[in-house]
C-alpha cells in the first residue's frame, strides 16, 4: 500500500471508519511540498462517510499521536486548560491514581502487584506504576493520543516513562507548560471558596458568591461565604493558603522544572502565559496543540 494509502487507512481506524477501496484511497491523496501525505478534498468526501469531515480534519490537523504532559504550578490554569485540550483532541487525561484503582479492581497482573504492595503498607514503585501506564495506553481511546496527569513527578520516573514508550517507537511529543508570576498564583488559590456538596467554585475576587460580605479587615466574613444555588456554606481547602502554596511552589521548582530541562533539547515543549486572560491562554494551546 502506497504511503497515501497508509495515511487513509490509518486515519480512518483511528476514528472507527472503514475505507471504501483500495482505487480510491489511492486516486484521492496527494503529496505536498511538506512531504506529508495529506488527504485532498476529494478523499474527505469520497474515504469517509458522510460527517466525518470533521474527525479527518482533526486528525490532519494533529496527527501523528499526541503524547502530551501538561504542567503547571497549582493555580497556573493547568486543569482548566487539560479539560479543554481533551475535548479539542479527543483523547484522554490519564491519571495515576485512576489507572492504579481501575488495574487493581480489573486484577491485571501489574494490577495484582501494585495491589499486594498496598496491602503490606508500602509504596508503590515506579515500574509498577509505568507498567500501569504501558497497559492502559494500549486501550482503543489511547489510540489517538492521551495527556498523562501527575505522572512522572521525578527526572527518574520521566526516564523510565522514555524507556518504555521507546519500545515500542514512540516518545512524548509535547509537554506543556504553563507559566504565572507567584503573586498571580497566591491571589487565585487564596481566594478561592468551595461548596463541598458539588465541587462548585467561587473567588472572591473573580467570582464571589452574591452572599459575600467584606469585613473591616478586608477580608469576606467567612459566614457570608454560601453557595449561590443551595446556600449551603462555603469552605477554602486547608491548602489554599500562602504558606501552604509556597512548599507547593518550592516542590514545583525542586521535582517538575528539572523534567522540562529534560525534554528542552528535543523541542517539545511549549511554554504558556498562564497569567493572560482565559481565551487568551486558550488561543495560545490551541495554537500550539497543531502539528508543525
Amino acid at each position: 500500500m502506497l504511503a497515501g494509502s497508509c495515511f487513509a487507512a490509518g486515519a480512518a481506524a483511528a476514528y472507527g471508519f472503514s475505507t471504501l477501496s483500495k482505487e480510491k484511497e489511492t486516486s484521492s491523496l496527494q503529496v505536498p511540498a511538506n512531504g506529508k501525505t495529506e488527504p485532498s478534498a476529494a478523499a474527505v468526501t469520497q474515504i469517509f462517510p458522510s460527517g466525518a469531515a470533521a474527525a479527518l480534519t482533526r486528525y490532519e490537523k494533529y496527527w501523528p499521536r499526541k503524547i502530551m504532559m501538561v504542567f503547571g504550578a497549582p493555580g497556573a490554569g493547568k486543569g482548566t486548560q487539560g479539560a479543554k485540550i481533551v475535548d479539542t483532541l479527543d483523547i484522554p487525561q490519564l491519571s495515576t491514581g485512576d489507572m492504579l484503582r481501575e488495574a487493581v479492581a480489573s486484577g491485571t497482573e501489574v494490577g495484582k502487584q501494585a495491589k499486594a504492595v498496598m496491602a503490606s503498607g508500602g509504596l508503590v514503585s515506579d515500574e509498577i506504576v509505568i507498567g500501569i501506564i504501558a497497559d492502559r495506553i494500549k486501550e482503543p481511546d489511547c489510540s489517538k493520543g492521551f495527556i498523562l496527569d501527575g505522572f512522572p513527578r521525578t527526572v527518574a520516573q520521566t526516564v523510565a516513562l522514555d524507556v518504555m514508550l521507546a519500545k515500542t517507537g514512540e516518545a512524548v511529543s509535547l509537554v506543556m507548560a504553563f507559566e504565572v508570576d507567584p503573586a498571580v498564583l497566591e491571589e487565585r488559590i487564596c481566594g478561592r471558596w468551595i461548596d463541598k456538596g458539588s465541587g462548585r467554585s467561587f473567588h472572591v475576587k473573580f467570582c464571589p458568591p452574591k452572599s459575600m460580605e467584606m469585613g473591616p479587615d478586608g477580608k469576606p466574613v467567612p459566614e457570608s461565604m454560601k453557595d449561590d444555588l443551595t446556600g449551603a456554606l462555603l469552605h477554602q481547602r486547608p491548602d489554599d493558603t500562602a504558606e501552604a502554596l509556597k512548599k507547593r511552589l518550592d516542590g514545583y521548582n525542586s521535582q517538575t522544572v528539572p523534567i522540562l530541562d529534560h525534554y528542552m533539547p528535543k523541542g517539545i515543549v511549549k511554554t504558556i502565559d498562564g497569567g493572560a486572560q482565559i481565551d487568551a491562554v486558550w488561543a495560545e494551546v490551541s495554537a500550539k496543540l497543531v502539528s508543525k
